[in-house]
Protein backbone atom coordinates (compact mmCIF):
# COMPACT_ATOMS: atom_id res chain seq x y z
CA UNK A 1 0.00 0.00 0.00
CA UNK A 2 1.19 3.85 -1.15
CA UNK A 3 0.52 6.69 -1.54
CA UNK A 4 1.88 9.56 -3.62
CA UNK A 5 3.28 11.88 -1.57
CA UNK A 6 4.38 15.96 -2.31
CA UNK A 7 6.18 16.46 1.08
CA UNK A 8 6.08 15.94 4.89
CA UNK A 9 7.00 18.50 7.62
CA UNK A 10 6.95 19.78 10.99
CA UNK A 11 5.17 23.03 11.84
CA UNK A 12 2.65 25.43 13.94
CA UNK A 13 -1.01 24.41 13.22
CA UNK A 14 -1.96 27.46 10.96
CA UNK A 15 -5.98 27.34 10.16
CA UNK A 16 -8.51 25.06 12.24
CA UNK A 17 -9.50 25.12 15.58
CA UNK A 18 -5.98 23.59 16.22
CA UNK A 19 -4.47 27.30 15.35
CA UNK A 20 -1.62 27.67 16.93
CA UNK A 21 -0.55 24.11 17.95
CA UNK A 22 2.52 22.37 16.70
CA UNK A 23 1.53 19.27 14.25
CA UNK A 24 2.79 17.14 11.65
CA UNK A 25 1.97 17.53 8.03
CA UNK A 26 1.40 15.26 5.14
CA UNK A 27 0.85 16.77 2.02
CA UNK A 28 -0.58 14.41 -0.73
CA UNK A 29 -0.30 14.79 -4.35
CA UNK A 30 -3.16 15.73 -6.98
CA UNK A 31 -6.62 17.92 -6.75
CA UNK A 32 -9.36 17.51 -8.86
CA UNK A 33 -10.39 21.24 -8.22
CA UNK A 34 -8.17 24.48 -9.21
CA UNK A 35 -9.43 27.46 -7.27
CA UNK A 36 -8.43 30.46 -8.01
CA UNK A 37 -6.86 31.59 -4.60
CA UNK A 38 -5.06 28.03 -4.51
CA UNK A 39 -1.70 28.34 -2.29
CA UNK A 40 -0.28 24.33 -2.93
CA UNK A 41 -0.66 24.50 -6.53
CA UNK A 42 2.77 22.78 -6.56
CA UNK A 43 1.10 19.85 -4.87
CA UNK A 44 -0.95 19.10 -8.34
CA UNK A 45 1.52 16.81 -9.42
CA UNK A 46 4.79 17.07 -7.70
CA UNK A 47 5.35 14.12 -5.24
CA UNK A 48 6.96 10.66 -5.08
CA UNK A 49 5.61 7.48 -4.04
CA UNK A 50 6.27 5.86 -0.56
CA UNK A 51 4.82 2.84 1.24
CA UNK A 52 2.26 3.50 4.41
CA UNK A 53 5.11 1.95 6.33
CA UNK A 54 7.74 4.56 5.21
CA UNK A 55 5.01 7.39 5.93
CA UNK A 56 4.72 6.19 8.93
CA UNK A 57 8.27 5.81 10.13
CA UNK A 58 8.98 9.74 9.08
CA UNK A 59 6.52 11.09 10.92
CA UNK A 60 7.40 9.07 13.94
CA UNK A 61 10.64 10.96 14.12
CA UNK A 62 9.04 14.02 15.06
CA UNK A 63 7.72 12.79 18.60
CA UNK A 64 4.77 15.19 18.18
CA UNK A 65 1.02 13.79 18.71
CA UNK A 66 -1.29 15.80 16.09
CA UNK A 67 -0.66 15.03 12.04
CA UNK A 68 -2.76 16.91 9.38
CA UNK A 69 -3.48 15.09 6.49
CA UNK A 70 -3.36 17.47 3.63
CA UNK A 71 -3.35 18.14 -0.08
CA UNK A 72 -4.19 18.78 -2.90
CA UNK A 73 -6.83 16.90 -2.10
CA UNK A 74 -6.00 13.66 -0.03
CA UNK A 75 -9.13 12.36 -0.94
CA UNK A 76 -8.51 11.12 -4.48
CA UNK A 77 -5.46 8.48 -3.47
CA UNK A 78 -7.57 5.27 -2.21
CA UNK A 79 -4.83 4.50 -0.24
CA UNK A 80 -5.64 7.73 2.59
CA UNK A 81 -8.39 6.14 4.67
CA UNK A 82 -6.05 3.47 5.37
CA UNK A 83 -3.07 6.01 6.21
CA UNK A 84 -5.89 7.46 8.18
CA UNK A 85 -6.45 3.79 10.10
CA UNK A 86 -2.76 3.13 10.71
CA UNK A 87 -2.19 6.61 12.60
CA UNK A 88 -5.13 6.01 14.61
CA UNK A 89 -4.20 2.83 15.46
CA UNK A 90 -0.86 4.50 16.54
CA UNK A 91 -2.30 6.75 18.66
CA UNK A 92 -1.96 9.69 16.55
CA UNK A 93 -4.60 12.62 16.54
CA UNK A 94 -5.14 13.22 12.97
CA UNK A 95 -6.58 15.81 11.22
CA UNK A 96 -7.99 15.56 7.38
CA UNK A 97 -8.09 18.85 5.36
CA UNK A 98 -10.51 18.20 2.20
CA UNK A 99 -12.09 20.46 -0.54
CA UNK A 100 -15.34 19.53 0.18
CA UNK A 101 -16.22 17.67 -3.42
CA UNK A 102 -15.50 14.10 -2.30
CA UNK A 103 -18.09 11.68 0.14
CA UNK A 104 -15.95 11.90 3.74
CA UNK A 105 -18.06 9.01 4.94
CA UNK A 106 -14.98 6.45 3.62
CA UNK A 107 -12.95 7.95 6.46
CA UNK A 108 -12.61 6.80 10.37
CA UNK A 109 -14.96 8.45 12.81
CA UNK A 110 -12.32 9.04 14.51
CA UNK A 111 -10.37 11.58 12.64
CA UNK A 112 -11.31 14.91 12.63
CA UNK A 113 -12.18 15.90 9.31
CA UNK A 114 -11.95 19.43 7.79
CA UNK A 115 -14.33 20.50 5.14
CA UNK A 116 -13.48 23.79 2.94
CA UNK A 117 -17.06 24.81 1.20
CA UNK A 118 -16.00 26.42 -1.97
CA UNK A 119 -17.45 29.83 -2.26
CA UNK A 120 -18.10 31.66 -5.75
CA UNK A 121 -14.75 33.47 -5.97
CA UNK A 122 -13.12 29.98 -5.78
CA UNK A 123 -14.76 28.81 -9.29
CA UNK A 124 -15.20 26.01 -8.09
CA UNK A 125 -18.32 26.27 -5.74
CA UNK A 126 -20.62 23.84 -8.25
CA UNK A 127 -18.62 20.91 -7.27
CA UNK A 128 -19.32 21.00 -3.53
CA UNK A 129 -21.25 18.01 -2.11
CA UNK A 130 -23.26 19.19 0.27
CA UNK A 131 -24.30 15.94 1.90
CA UNK A 132 -21.51 16.11 3.41
CA UNK A 133 -22.60 18.21 5.84
CA UNK A 134 -24.66 15.54 6.89
CA UNK A 135 -22.07 12.92 7.22
CA UNK A 136 -20.28 15.38 9.87
CA UNK A 137 -19.48 14.48 13.44
CA UNK A 138 -19.10 17.08 16.97
CA UNK A 139 -15.67 17.12 16.62
CA UNK A 140 -15.35 17.49 12.68
CA UNK A 141 -14.85 21.54 11.52
CA UNK A 142 -16.30 22.78 8.38
CA UNK A 143 -14.22 26.17 6.20
CA UNK A 144 -15.01 28.97 4.13
CA UNK A 145 -12.60 30.58 2.74
CA UNK A 146 -14.12 34.24 1.89
CA UNK A 147 -12.86 36.89 -1.02
CA UNK A 148 -16.07 38.70 -1.34
CA UNK A 149 -19.79 39.90 0.19
CA UNK A 150 -20.87 36.94 -2.35
CA UNK A 151 -18.87 34.91 -0.65
CA UNK A 152 -20.35 35.95 2.94
CA UNK A 153 -23.82 35.36 1.42
CA UNK A 154 -22.97 32.11 0.39
CA UNK A 155 -21.80 30.85 3.02
CA UNK A 156 -24.20 32.05 5.71
CA UNK A 157 -27.10 30.36 3.61
CA UNK A 158 -24.89 27.52 3.08
CA UNK A 159 -24.88 27.08 7.37
CA UNK A 160 -28.31 26.93 7.22
CA UNK A 161 -28.15 23.28 5.89
CA UNK A 162 -25.57 22.05 8.18
CA UNK A 163 -27.03 19.21 10.83
CA UNK A 164 -29.10 20.68 13.96
CA UNK A 165 -26.71 20.49 17.15
CA UNK A 166 -23.56 20.70 15.05
CA UNK A 167 -21.17 23.22 16.80
CA UNK A 168 -20.98 26.59 15.28
CA UNK A 169 -18.04 27.29 16.73
CA UNK A 170 -16.34 24.44 14.25
CA UNK A 171 -17.35 26.47 11.56
CA UNK A 172 -14.70 28.74 10.37
CA UNK A 173 -14.76 32.19 7.91
CA UNK A 174 -11.36 32.74 6.38
CA UNK A 175 -11.16 35.83 4.66
CA UNK A 176 -8.47 35.84 1.41
CA UNK A 177 -6.48 38.82 2.99
CA UNK A 178 -5.54 40.05 -0.61
CA UNK A 179 -9.37 40.71 -1.23
CA UNK A 180 -10.67 41.23 2.61
CA UNK A 181 -9.49 42.46 5.30
CA UNK A 182 -10.28 40.91 8.08
CA UNK A 183 -11.97 43.68 10.14
CA UNK A 184 -14.75 43.42 7.22
CA UNK A 185 -15.05 39.89 7.93
CA UNK A 186 -15.51 40.28 11.98
CA UNK A 187 -17.94 43.30 11.31
CA UNK A 188 -20.39 41.00 9.32
CA UNK A 189 -20.35 38.32 11.66
CA UNK A 190 -20.91 40.55 14.20
CA UNK A 191 -23.99 42.06 12.36
CA UNK A 192 -25.75 38.62 11.95
CA UNK A 193 -24.95 37.91 15.02
CA UNK A 194 -23.33 34.82 13.63
CA UNK A 195 -21.78 32.36 16.02
CA UNK A 196 -19.10 31.32 14.00
CA UNK A 197 -15.40 31.18 14.37
CA UNK A 198 -13.35 34.13 12.32
CA UNK A 199 -9.99 32.39 11.24
CA UNK A 200 -7.03 34.13 9.96
CA UNK A 201 -4.09 31.91 8.46
CA UNK A 202 -1.44 31.85 10.92
CA UNK A 203 0.98 30.16 9.04
CA UNK A 204 1.30 32.98 6.70
CA UNK A 205 1.33 35.71 9.45
CA UNK A 206 4.50 33.41 10.84
CA UNK A 207 5.95 33.14 7.44
CA UNK A 208 4.73 35.34 5.19
CA UNK A 209 7.67 34.99 2.70
CA UNK A 210 7.52 31.08 2.78
CA UNK A 211 5.75 28.79 -0.07
CA UNK A 212 5.91 25.95 1.25
CA UNK A 213 6.81 23.64 4.37
CA UNK A 214 3.90 25.83 6.50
Amino acid sequence: MSLIVNEIFYSIQGESIYSGVPCIFVRLTGCNLRCSYCDTAYAYYEGVELRIEEILSRVDNYKCPLIEITGGEPLLQGDTPLLIDRLLEKKYEVLLETNGSIDISMVHSRCIKIVDIKCPSSGENDKNDLENLKRLNQNDQIKFVLGSRKDYEFAKETTKLISPGFPMRNVLFSPLIEQMHPSQLAEWILEDGLRVRLQIQLHKVIWPEKEKGV
